[in-house]
């Protein structure tokens, strides 16, 4: 057992600590005991039902994050060029500690690697285009994850997921995630995993017009670490997440909002590639209108937003889409004008921008501890077998409405 190096960098023009502990373990895997038959959240999502009608193919999803090693087995050829907008060596494929990659393939993972060691993305049709941010420096973190922004609201990348997150409001980030949304793009962001704790609102998630993502467990109940609020937008499973990743054994197994908010960039993929005429406001609603788990009926809630995300619902019966040009969550409407994709950002002040319902106030910028790899949780480094990691969750003082039954049936 060992444990991974604590790695500085910058998250919204805050300092960011990301503590990872990496579990690795020895012993070879039972023949029937695949990695794939690990990976819970695809059965409840009844993702091979799906895949018989949408893989996400000619959908790219933009993943702002440590980078995507393209060398894994089951992302080759899923990964494109990108850009690398951090200050460390290598390129968008180069991810030194793994979140990006594991991230990547819970998107667009194929199981190329073998039967019994293959992992799946929910879209395995799905192009990824790595957009690789991090920093030491305090002054340039929201320069750079801002730029990688632009850049993709500038790509052929519909979805852009953003598995990161700190208390730091940024309104550099805030006119970046502006300008994708008034490019016709999809943002998503994992809401957070202090919920047991602090609760502390996290950007990107809580900017207008991001779809702020809560993290599920296997009851399809909001895990008590999943940060709640106005933030919250959607969900998804998040708790015991298995994917591939680089290093060690090539399998990652964690918890947290970040695996959440990639299944949710992976679930409009699936949708966007059978509706390729539809609107990013289109397939949103339809997401929301699908939606399944709420506590109260035909309303949102600060637990799990909308509900879990359910493609397979909307693929089946998607309903009526809506206009193409009413954004039917909080935040700047996608028929905009949008601005300049330059440096210059005098155009438009955060001020201006109608915020998330009831969302807390910005944060005073002050550096934050953010801990794990992204919002996502400590990724644990594993062979598929059983590992017990024995965490301390604080239950929550806000009151839970109970699951009758889990949100993913018909």
């Amino acid at each position: 057992m060992r444990s991974a190096r604590a790695v500085r960098g910058t998250w919204a023009g805050t300092t960011v600590a990301v503590l990872a502990s990496l579990v690795v373990a020895s012993a070879t895997p039972a023949h029937a005991d695949t990695i794939r038959s690990r990976q819970w959240h695809l059965d409840a999502m009844h993702a091979e039902e799906m895949w018989e009608k949408s893989t996400g193919a000619g959908v790219t999803v933009a993943v702002i994050d440590s980078g995507v090693d393209e060398s894994l087995p089951d992302l080759r050829g899923q990964v494109l060029d990108g850009r690398n907008f951090s200050e460390y060596p290598g390129s968008a494929q180069t991810d030194t500690d793994g979140h990006g990659s594991s991230m990547a393939a819970l998107i667009a993972g194929t199981g190329k690697r073998g039967s019994d060691t293959g992992s799946y993305g929910l879209a395995p049709g799905v192009k990824i285009l790595p957009l690789r941010v991090g920093g030491k420096n305090f002054d340039d973190g929201a320069t750079r994850t801002a730029a990688a922004l632009r850049f993709a609201a500038d790509s052929d990348a519909k979805v852009i997921n953003i598995s990161l997150g700190s208390p730091g409001y940024s309104e550099l980030e805030e006119r970046a995630v502006a300008y994708a949304l008034s490019k016709g793009k999809m943002v998503f962001a994992s809401a957070g995993n202090s919920g047991d704790k602090r609760n502390a609102v996290e950007y990107p998630a809580a900017y207008p017009g991001v779809i702020g993502v809560a993290g599920l467990d296997q009851d399809g109940a909001a895990a008590k670490w999943s940060q709640y609020g106005p933030q919250v937008d959607l969900s998804a499973p998040g708790a015991d997440m298995v994917s591939a990743c680089p290093g060690g054994t090539g399998v990652c197994r964690g918890n947290g909002t970040s695996g959440a908010s990639a299944l949710a960039a992976a679930s409009a993929a699936l949708i966007w590639s059978v509706h390729p005429d539809w609107t990013a406001n289109q397939v949103t609603r339809v997401l929301i209108n699908t939606a399944g788990g709420t506590s109260s009926e035909g309303k949102r809630d600060d637990y799990v937003g909308y509900g879990a995300v359910r493609p397979r619902i909307a693929l089946k019966d998607p309903g009526d889409p809506g206009p193409a040009d009413v954004n039917p969550l909080p935040g700047p409407a996608a028929s905009s004008s949008p601005e300049s994709s330059g440096t210059d950002d005098s155009k438009a002040a955060a001020s201006d921008l109608p915020k998330k319902q009831s969302a807390s106030g910005k944060s005073d910028g002050t550096p934050a501890t953010w801990l794990a790899l992204g919002a996502g949780g400590a990724l644990l480094l594993v062979v598929a077998v059983a590992v017990a990691v024995p965490v301390v969750l604080a239950r929550r003082r806000a009151a839970r409405a109970p699951v009758a039954d889990p949100p993913w049936g018909s």
